[in-house]
């Protein structure tokens, strides 16, 4: 998300950095660079010349020309800067204790009839019942659409067959609604492919004679300052009560997400993350701004663990792992909660530091993952418990040919497996600080050695070794080297 801005502006504040003492001069040399970021992601003109009027008049302050870090004092202040901008939200609904009536409107492409179902399923979540009502007459087969959403999400969907008024579907709704004892009713309204006359009489007279307690936006975030006019145009009509903005996993480049509040005063309330129903987050301005400036986004990670991983099934493996037990059936069951499509980078972008690591993975390889499952399935629970003690050549051979692979596939599995299972005792038996202070350690480049233990030296640093550093570095090489070539003679 935002991948080029986050770039951006962290090479603008990176510039400056390790400087002995910051004077005006280059202080405005990395604003500049910070300004070009903001034009570059397509925010608008207005919200970048208020941005950084609030940022120069900060930054340029005695407070952080004179600070003992000025580089880091100047992040706060774009932090800050950020907050303003992006908030503050209210990420709530307000029910109210009879049917609470929210109105969906947007262009056409948006993906409005497809986020009607992640509201649903954001609201299901609090135990409440949704229906939604097909007020889409003008855009062919968007009733049906919506029937099959309100399947997939397990929620009624309202429509009447043959009807050509929106405005009656939508006040019978409500009544039939109120007959079910629903909560909340979710109006999905005809989009245009531009924004037009007929458009919006439709939806201010829907506004008048429905009386939807709420009313959101739907936008697009890849069409940048397209979409902050469409949601001026449409909050000159309704008086919008928010924007949900959509498809923030693709390529958007963040200028709609940054302009669209500043300009019309209306705010981001939801996020959509992804094509799933799921994939729709309520909007946390401190967390998007963390993370534009690439300082992660730690509770939003922990949120997604909850909800993506089997919670259970970690409780289990951590209570394994303070006995000093972890084998590859655990190894197995941890791989396959990160092969789900998307997991990885996802969990990767949100951790501090780690996103230019995630760019660098690439997609997920599933074929890879395949063959791990397959070399672990062909072994016996034995050698899934001890493999380093229990497999030797001739078993290598056997679980190499029911996994369909080369012998050499299963030594790196074990090879893998041993330098995780180290890794992972070792953080079972710390505190949560402890936990940290390793990820830390790890997510600053420090090497993983052949025999699963971190070595301090970091990856590119271009630090001379010392001479004790450099024996040790020479010892682990040359164990390894031998340890290849026992493996090749094996095989």
């Amino acid at each position: 998300m935002f991948e080029s801005l986050q770039e951006n502006l962290q090479s603008a504040l990176k510039s400056l950095r390790g400087k002995g003492k910051l004077s005006e001069t280059n202080m405005r040399d990395g604003l500049q660079l910070v300004e070009q970021a903001l034009l570059e992601a397509d925010v608008s003109y207005s919200v970048v010349q208020d941005f950084m009027g609030q940022v120069r008049e900060e930054a340029l302050g005695r407070k952080v020309l004179q600070a003992l870090n000025p580089s880091e004092q100047l992040l706060g202040v774009v932090y800050e800067a950020l907050l303003s901008i992006l908030g503050p939200v209210d990420p709530s609904f307000h029910l109210r204790d009879e049917v609470t009536v929210l109105m969906l409107c947007g262009l056409q492409g948006s993906g409005k009839t497809t986020t009607c179902g992640k509201l649903s399923r954001l609201i299901q979540k609090d135990g409440k019942r949704v229906m939604l009502c097909a007020a889409d007459l003008q855009r062919p087969a968007a009733v049906e659409q919506l029937h099959v959403i309100g399947n997939e999400v397990g929620v009624p969907v309202y429509s009447e067959e043959g009807a050509s008024d929106p405005i009656r579907v939508c006040q019978n709704a409500v009544r039939k609604a109120k007959e079910e004892s629903v909560d909340v009713l979710i109006l999905d309204t005809a989009g245009r492919l531009a924004i037009d006359e007929e458009l919006m009489q439709q939806l201010t007279t829907i506004d008048k004679r429905v009386g939807p307690d709420q009313a959101y936006l739907v936008v697009d975030g890849m069409t940048g300052q397209d979409a902050v006019n469409s949601a001026k145009a449409f909050n000159d009509a309704l008086e919008l009560d928010g924007v949900i903005m959509t498809k923030l996993d693709g390529d958007a480049r963040g200028g709609a997400l940054l302009s669209v509040k500043h300009v019309t005063g209306v705010p981001v309330k939801f996020i959509g993350t992804g094509e799933r129903f799921d994939a729709l987050e309520p909007f946390h301005p401190d967390r998007m701004a963390s993370r534009i400036l690439g300082q992660g986004d730690i509770l939003t990670m922990v949120e997604t663990a909850q909800r993506e991983f089997d919670q259970q099934q970690m409780k289990e493996t951590e209570e394994r792992l303070r006995q000093g037990e972890f084998t590859l059936d655990d190894f197995r069951k941890q791989l396959s909660q990160l092969a789900q499509p998307g997991i990885m980078q996802k969990m990767m972008g949100l951790m501090p530091g780690m996103g230019n690591l995630k760019n660098a993975m690439g997609e997920v390889d599933e074929e890879e993952f395949r063959q791990l499952f397959g070399i672990i399935d062909s072994m016996t629970p034995e050698e899934r418990r001890n493999p380093n003690k229990t497999i030797d050549p001739s078993r290598r051979r056997r679980i190499a040919a029911g996994a369909g692979v080369e012998p050499g596939k299963v030594n790196e599995l074990v090879k893998q497996f041993d330098g995780m299972a180290s890794l992972m005792k070792q953080m079972a038996g710390k505190g949560v600080g402890g936990r940290m202070k390793m990820m830390n350690e790890l997510q600053r480049g420090a090497m993983l050695a052949p025999d699963g233990k971190v070595a301090k030296q970091k990856i590119g640093s271009g630090k001379r070794l010392s001479p004790k550093e450099r024996a040790k570095m020479k010892k682990i090489r040359d164990r390894d080297l031998r340890r290849r070539k026992r493996e090749r003679k094996e095989n």
